[in-house]
């Protein structure tokens, strides 16, 4: 008997040790907003007080609209923390503190126009959008190995540029791969992520996770698990075609009624505010997800450097500072079972 019990103490020992150690490799992480100046303590102490071992930084380019070519980064109107010198400052002071970086450059449309609508007119425009493109996302991958980022994202939602460019984009990640050594994805809207086939040259299946879940105005958790049933079935589909592990390069709600209806939906500004929602569809999302291993982990949206000034109980924005939600966050990002 004594020896019975000495090995099931054993084995329980080490399955506590494995549990550990693969919580500790999760991707915990958050979507950290760039600001118009430098970052310091105060900034990063709020990213370790919940504890998030992981940032996604977004230096950003801007192009006129959705047929337009030309492709801007750099630029000296820019705020700091999307430029090449502010994302290397970042990358510094969150390093410092032992949480790891994916940097992930990201297009922005002028006038809001969705970047998964971005599509050439004439042949020599996309040749030209290509090189564009390139210089901007081979710039940051630099950065990247000049940080030692863990991680580097190719591009955010572009889904007409992906399907329509097959051979640029493999192309592209080659090169990406002659100057960074770390791991490299893609981040795919919820609903373009099955269509593409660039998994096979990556490293992880990256997905912006804003599902439709519930078209109640207050879902209960039941609600929201039903809500997964089909996509859950779909991702898990996904990764087994490609035997890649699944990195939700974004997910997160708003603190608003129909959360779980439009989850990427960000045109009302005010009112309706729904602190629940938000932290009944957080809590869901990690039971779904956080404890399976195929999963790698991902990027809440959004969080903002001026921890004490944002978010609050009269906020409907996808931020959780200051909000129930951040609670949830931090056992779920803690959690050692």
């Amino acid at each position: 008997m004594k020896i019975k019990i000495k090995w099931l103490f054993i084995f329980g020992i080490i399955c506590l040790h494995t549990s550990c150690e693969s919580q500790r490799k999760k991707v915990n992480g958050v979507s950290f907003v760039a600001s118009s100046d430098q970052i310091n303590f105060k900034h990063t102490l709020p990213v370790k007080e919940v504890l998030a071992n992981f940032v996604a930084l977004m230096p950003y380019a801007f192009i006129e609209n959705i047929s337009s070519p030309e492709v801007q980064f750099n630029a000296s109107k820019q705020w700091f923390g999307e430029t090449s010198e502010g994302v290397e400052q970042y990358a510094e002071k969150f390093h410092r503190e032992q949480v790891q970086i994916m940097i992930k450059p990201q297009i922005w449309v002028w006038q809001g126009e969705y970047t998964g609508l971005i599509n050439m007119k004439t042949e020599s425009d996309w040749k030209k959008l290509e090189k564009n493109y390139t210089k901007f996302i081979l710039t940051f991958a630099k950065v990247a190995q000049k940080v030692k980022a863990h991680l580097f994202c190719v591009g955010t939602e572009l889904e007409r540029f992906v399907v329509k460019r097959p051979e640029y984009w493999n192309d592209l990640i080659k090169e990406v791969r002659k100057v960074y050594t770390g791991k490299i994805t893609y981040a795919a809207n919820w609903d373009e992520y099955h269509k593409i086939d660039l998994w096979n040259v990556l490293d992880y299946i990256g997905v912006d996770a804003y599902f439709p879940l519930s078209d109640e105005e207050s879902p209960s958790k039941e609600d929201f698990k039903k809500g997964w049933n089909k996509y859950k079935k779909e991702i898990i589909a996904v990764k087994d075609k490609f035997e890649k592990p699944v990195l939700f390069t974004e997910y997160g709600y708003r603190s608003v009624s129909y959360t779980g209806k439009e989850p990427w939906n960000s045109n009302t500004i005010e009112g309706n505010v729904d602190l629940e929602s938000q932290k009944k569809a957080l809590e869901v999302l990690y039971e779904e997800f956080w404890d399976e291993s195929w999963f790698a982990g991902g990027f809440l949206w959004k969080w903002f450097h001026n921890h004490g000034q944002v978010g609050g109980n009269n906020n409907n924005r996808f931020t959780p500072q200051n909000k129930p939600a951040l609670e949830v966050i931090k056992k779920a990002y803690g959690k050692i079972e």
